[in-house]
């Protein structure tokens, strides 16, 4: 294996986790109302489980509500049900056409648990982000075995820990960007 391979290897999967870390950073609430919110509850559509937008017509109508239309009237309590059980922490309320979901303010002890949450999130893609600096070091190592000379593996080992502090710096700006987020009154 050369050089360029393990390092474009390492890049990709680091770059996994960060979008690993941008998915589930959408799922979490500041406040604001956004069908994200909606992304894990999944509802019986006629025999198959679908998330909810695979069922009705999801908007935000502002920025405290979330307004679901299904396309069949019958899936109005399936969905209104689904969104009960997935304790997303949201209450649904419907008129018999549409639900409506309101988005209550944070108080300040929620906000703190979201950020707790956050950074949990954040502590699992440093966790990846490293686990693919390991396999490229031991990847590098295992390359010296092979015949690769010992100075462009000791070279690309010291590349991958720059890939690595460009990873970590990108998280770290992902994370203060959605704290900051949450905390914002």
């Amino acid at each position: 294996m050369d050089t360029n391979t393990i390092l474009n290897d390492a890049s990709a999967r680091m770059q996994k986790a960060l979008d690993h870390l941008d998915e589930e950073l959408l799922n979490v609430r500041a406040g604001k109302a956004t069908p994200n919110v909606l992304n894990g509850v999944m509802v019986d559509y006629f025999g198959s489980q679908v998330p909810v937008s695979g069922a009705a017509s999801v908007t935000v109508p502002d920025a405290r509500t979330i307004l679901i239309q299904p396309w069949d009237k019958n899936m109005i309590r399936p969905i209104e049900k689904a969104i009960i059980d997935s304790n997303i922490g949201l209450t649904p309320s419907n008129n018999g056409e549409q639900i409506r979901l309101s988005i209550p303010p944070l108080t300040e002890e929620r906000r703190k648990e979201l950020v707790k949450q956050v950074r949990a999130e954040a502590e699992t893609a440093r966790i990846s982000l490293r686990n693919a600096r390991r396999d490229a070091v031991e990847a590098f190592k295992k390359a010296v075995k092979e015949g690769m000379p010992e100075d462009e593996s000791k070279d690309g080992e010291t590349r991958t820990q720059k890939l690595l502090e460009k990873y970590a710096k990108t998280l770290d700006e992902a994370i203060a960007r959605k704290e900051k987020e949450i905390m914002t009154v």
